[in-house]
């Protein structure tokens, strides 16, 4: 008789890891413990693996990084059997593949599905993680390793009336399984993120007439998707280790041709010429195309006017495409997004803009939406309104460390954490791709490979000394933290007001949470703590310390900079308090 999951996780003895969380992160981390010997089981709210790309189904949700790159590398015989139909792979693709990866490795069988953590309360007597469940069977367990997702809590955004409105109402975040058909129907969406700029497009195709209601303009490049060429292929399949290593070996954890010029010094032909070039390519690629875009103002409003130019190419109507323009934030400073046919999509005649920030959104009506100019009616509504990214997922738990210390607390004024995966006071809790890590500003699958296996080397470690805590000093977290302040502040990425900010959920303490030194930086740095024997951390044998709270060594907060630009980060670096003024 097979022994499932809820069969285990209720034993008496605790077991060895309880992992949070079923999608790409949480798959790997039960399949690299479960080799290594460990028992490890893993509970999921979902009815299936997939994490991200199991709730989000909504229209045209697909990847933004090539999928050649997001994909998983540990195991090469899954790379070479496994092959993607298009560049950027679409969700029902992306979640076939995560089923594929879950039923090779036989992972189901330790997964736990439909259920919700609801409560982690460390034992500091026993050493161990008392968990709780909404299936209502606690769960011991000596180390416990969130791997929630960074996007995977939707923003609690309601809008006065809402419930009174007599249409139906979906949200991206939490699209229905068997989809939506808007044949026919008048539809209103809200928001022009991500998810509103890949759907867009497809709903407006459906519906009889689409009106967007728009707060703010996104940055979005064309995806040119299709068949990924053969060449490509070719030469990804020629040699898979080095072309992962070669991604992996740079700042996004992605290869976008990343360029030591500057545009300041470019003449402006050959900027025209190199920025065509990448547009066309497609993606992030425009993302490397200059090293003092992300820094310098002058240089970034050079790929802005680029892209404004871009926009009135593909819009018909002038107003519109002035519209469709960010004005309020550098470029990349939030994350961008990729498409395929939004800006044309403003171009058919049942597409309707509506401007938020002219015309304020009032609430809602029985029939629809109602804003300062006008009533508009609607059979459907989408809520495109993001998500409550990095914390919201670790947020909802009622995690509480030593001396009941509650993780919300601790992180009252912005969440810290040392290297993004430990807490101080929260012994053996670990985090996948959390806050203080690469995570967001990367190829995900990247930084997911190298938090599940520095977090697993690291139980080994423990494991082999016969050590049963580990956790980060105060010290060392307060270190890590100004060290990501350090290396954010000479950027232009604090301008915008994003979710990489936590600025659209109400409430949320306003600090850049991801860590925008690069998965390549921050890969050598992880490295470098733990060949100091786990530098900045405290490990105990029971109730005795065998090592020493140690400060982390900090390292520089970016890389070689180009001399022309010292100037300009000193100038922030000493304004945010991070360096000395100059005498």
């Amino acid at each position: 008789m097979a022994v499932s999951a809820k069969d285990t996780l209720t034993e008496r003895q605790p077991i060895d890891a309880l992992i949070v969380g079923a999608g790409f992160a949480g798959m790997y981390m039960l399949h690299k413990l479960r080799g290594l010997g460990f028992n490890a089981k893993v509970v999921e709210a979902g009815s299936g693996v997939g994490g991200t790309w199991y709730w989000n189904r909504y229209p045209g949700a697909r990847v933004d990084i090539q999928s050649l790159e997001y994909s998983f590398g540990f195991d090469e015989e899954l790379e070479q059997e496994w092959r993607w139909s298009e560049r950027y792979a679409p969700q029902p693709e992306l979640l076939r593949y995560a089923e594929h990866v879950a039923e090779r490795f036989d992972l189901k069988r330790d997964i736990q599905f439909n259920t919700k953590v609801t409560a982690a309360h460390w034992d500091e007597a026993g050493q161990v993680w008392n968990v709780q469940t909404d299936a209502g069977d606690p769960v011991r367990c000596r180390h416990l390793i969130l791997a929630t997702g960074c996007l995977s809590i939707p923003t609690d955004v309601t809008f006065p009336d809402l419930d009174t409105y007599k249409g139906d109402i979906y949200r991206t975040s939490r699209w229905p399984h068997e989809g939506v058909d808007f044949s026919g129907m008048r539809v209103g969406i809200i928001g022009t993120g991500s998810s509103a700029i890949q759907s867009i497009p497809i709903i407006a195709q459906q519906a009889d007439h689409l009106t967007i209601f728009q707060r703010t303009p996104n940055y979005s490049m064309p995806a040119h998707n299709g068949p990924i060429p053969q060449a490509d292929f070719e030469a990804w399949a020629k040699d898979p280790r080095a072309y992962r290593a070669a991604s992996k070996d740079t700042v996004g954890g992605f290869q976008n041709e990343a360029s030591e010029a500057l545009a300041t010094e470019t003449a402006p032909e050959e900027i025209k010429a190199e920025l065509e070039r990448r547009w066309a390519w497609g993606g992030f690629r425009i993302l490397g195309a200059f090293a003092d875009t992300s820094i310098d103002p002058e240089a970034n409003r050079i790929v802005q006017d680029f892209i404004a130019g871009k926009i009135r190419e593909q819009v018909s109507d002038p107003a519109v495409a002035d519209l469709l323009t960010p004005k309020d934030h550098p470029f990349g400073t939030k994350r961008p997004c990729v498409d395929t046919g939004y800006y044309a999509t403003f171009n058919r005649p049942n597409v309707e803009l509506v401007n938020l920030r002219a015309e304020p959104l009032v609430g809602f009506t029985p029939e629809g939406i109602e804003t300062s100019a006008k009533t508009y009616a609607f059979d459907a509504v989408v809520l495109a309104t993001g998500f409550d990214a990095m914390t919201g997922a670790i947020d909802r738990i009622d995690l509480r460390g030593v001396g009941g210390r509650r993780i919300k607390d601790h992180w009252a004024e912005g969440p810290r954490t040392y290297l993004g995966v430990m807490v101080a006071g929260f012994p053996n809790l670990f985090t996948i791709t959390g806050p203080g890590s690469p995570s967001v500003l990367t190829n995900m699958i990247n930084s997911i490979e190298q938090h599940v296996e520095w977090i697993a080397d690291c139980l080994v470690a423990l494991k082999q000394r016969q050590q049963t805590s580990i956790e980060a000093s105060e010290e060392a977290e307060a270190a890590w933290c100004r060290h990501v302040a350090e290396a954010v502040t000479p950027s232009l990425l604090p301008q915008a007001n994003s979710w990489y900010m936590g600025a659209n959920v109400p409430g949320k303490p306003r600090m850049f949470m991801p860590y925008a030194g690069g998965l390549n930086t921050y890969t050598e740095i992880c490295n470098q703590v733990a060949a100091k024997d786990y530098e900045g951390f405290i490990i105990r044998q029971g109730d005795r310390m065998l090592s020493e709270s140690r400060t982390f060594t900090s390292h520089p907060p970016m890389g070689e900079i180009p001399e022309k630009l010292m100037p300009i980060i000193v100038e922030r670096l000493t304004a945010a308090g991070l360096m000395p003024s100059p005498e």
